[in-house]
This record gives structure tokens, C-alpha cells and sequence, in this order.
């Protein structure tokens, strides 16, 4: 038998810092723990010089408010992978709009909202007037877009043209590859699509020439990290570049609410990469089962 460690209560103190909080989460059991060592193990693919880290982002998490500590993550990942709805959220802020809190998620009265012209995520809602915006920025820069090849390209462009401060922002002024393959599956795909549709040319942005540049970073790099944040087709995009590149992740943190039971990739363990030598047979890892909401903040407290 391992030797035993004591459980070590945690300890409440004024003033007391939201990392020491973490910190004491290492000595208690159950899913705080696990809150303790995603903290370590994000830290130690941050300080390792030789580590590409590579951030996939699916759900809501601009309408929950996790937008600024997405943006400050990415001061210290290498590649980011995200959704079309995380795109199309972040831009709808970097034009002014805002999402609000819903206080009545128990008994939400959709269709009074809809009537409202609101749009409802679970205790959060949006402006269904938001969509002008978009049309008239997209009409307003559909010139400089329509001809751009790749998607990493095209999102760095529209990082360029955005008025506002944000994650597409971010991206476009510390170059860091920005992928989405599902980008039509979004508000983005559709203000695309509307110009196309209107007869102001035919877009030339090609999905898969995404997948040589997210494969070569992966080939190419002595070690890897990677953070899911949801699962999704983020985490599967970055899962297959890493199975192709031979060597696996070195470090791996999952934040996610679904089972494994469920047979989808939003659920499954970082262990069951290793079966498919998308995660090293040594690497360092954990899974956090939690509301990313709760679990994102605590963690990269703790790594500050």
C-alpha cells in the first residue's frame, strides 16, 4: 500500500488569497483535490520552455463571463482551438453589445423573451438585435474577408477589424493560431454565408488547409500540453494533430460536466487518449468534473 496522507481540513481565513485556497485544496479529497492538481499541472506545461500548450475552448464561456481569463490564458498558450459560437459571442462584445444576467432560470418565460426580442442561455441572455450589428459589419468588411484562404487567416483578420478588446483580438496581435473548424456552424458562418448568398462573391476560406498547420505545430515541437475547457470538436481537433504527431500530450487538464459512459468526447478521460497516442503512456494529467465556470477561475488563480 502507498503511504497514507492525512486529510488536511480546509481552513477559511480573512483576506486570505484565492491561490492559498487552492493550495489547500491539494490535502482534502473528492473533486476539490482535483481542482488542486489541474493547477500544478497547468503551471508546470506554462514554466516548460519545451512544451507547445494547446487551449480548447467549447461552450458558452463568453456569455458566463470567463472572456478576460481566456484572454489572459492566452498569453501563455501556443495554439487555440474554439468554437464558432465562442467566436461570434466574443465579437458581438468587441462591438459594443453585452450579455446579461436572467434571474429567473427556474421558471424562465421563453416565450415572453422571445417576444422580447431575448435570446436565452440558461441564466444569461442576449440581445436578439445583436445580429444587426454583425450584418453591418460584415457588409461593412466583406471586401477584406471574402478572399482570405485559410480560417486561421480570416479569424486573424477579423482580430484586426475589430473595434473592441477581445479573444479575436488578442489572437491577431500576439499571432497566435486561432482555429475553428466548425466556423459555419455559427452567427460568423452565417454572416459569411448572407453576403455570399447576396451576390457579393463567393468566400475562398478552405477548412482543411487548417489541419496541415495545427499537425506541423504538433509534429514539430519537442512536448506538448493541453487544456480542454468542454470537450467538443475543439478538443477533437487538437486530439487528432497530436495522434499524428508520433509523441502524444505531456501534460493534459480537462474541465468537463459530461460521463464517459455517454461515448462521447466531451466526457472522455484524458486517460483514454493514451489507447489512441493522443496522450503520452507518462504524461502528467487530470480530469476536473465541473462547471468550467467554477473549476477556470480557481484554476488558473492557483497557476498565478
Amino acid at each position: 500500500m502507498k503511504e497514507l496522507k492525512e486529510i488536511k481540513h480546509i481552513h477559511i481565513k480573512n483576506g486570505m488569497k484565492v491561490s492559498e485556497l487552492v493550495g489547500q485544496m491539494h490535502d482534502v479529497g473528492f473533486g476539490a483535490s482535483k481542482i488542486a492538481e489541474a493547477s500544478n499541472i497547468m503551471a508546470n506545461m506554462f514554466k516548460d520552455e519545451e512544451c507547445k500548450v494547446f487551449l480548447g475552448v467549447a461552450g458558452a464561456m463568453v456569455p458566463g463571463g470567463m472572456k478576460q481569463i481566456i484572454i489572459d490564458m492566452l498569453d501563455k498558450v501556443d495554439v487555440f482551438v474554439t468554437t464558432g459560437a465562442t467566436l461570434t459571442h466574443d465579437l458581438i462584445e468587441s462591438l459594443g453589445e453585452k450579455h446579461y444576467k436572467y434571474g429567473y432560470e427556474n421558471e424562465p418565460n421563453d416565450i415572453k423573451l422571445n417576444e422580447e426580442g431575448l435570446d436565452r442561455m440558461y441564466n444569461v441572455l442576449m440581445q436578439n438585435k445583436v445580429y444587426e450589428e454583425l450584418e453591418e459589419f460584415f457588409e461593412e468588411n466583406y471586401a477584406q474577408l471574402k478572399d482570405i484562404r485559410s480560417i486561421k487567416e480570416f479569424l486573424w483578420k477579423l482580430g484586426e477589424l475589430c473595434p473592441g478588446r477581445g479573444i479575436l483580438k488578442k489572437c491577431w496581435e500576439k499571432n497566435i493560431p486561432v482555429f475553428c473548424p466548425g466556423i459555419a456552424d455559427s452567427g460568423i458562418g452565417l454572416m459569411m454565408w448572407g453576403r455570399e448568398a447576396s451576390g457579393k462573391g463567393e468566400s475562398e476560406a478552405r477548412v482543411f488547409c487548417d489541419l496541415k498547420e495545427i499537425i506541423d505545430v504538433a509534429w514539430t515541437s519537442k512536448k506538448n500540453g493541453v487544456i480542454y475547457v468542454g470537450g467538443g470538436l475543439p478538443k477533437n481537433f487538437i486530439q487528432q494533430a497530436l495522434q499524428f504527431s508520433k509523441k502524444g500530450a505531456d501534460y493534459g487538464v480537462q474541465i468537463t460536466g459530461d460521463r464517459q459512459e455517454l461515448g462521447g468526447s466531451s466526457g472522455a478521460p484524458l486517460r483514454e487518449g493514451i489507447s489512441w497516442g493522443k496522450m503520452a503512456k507518462d504524461a502528467e494529467f487530470v480530469d476536473v468534473y465541473c462547471d468550467a465556470t467554477i473549476a477556470l477561475p480557481l484554476i488558473f488563480a492557483g497557476v498565478l
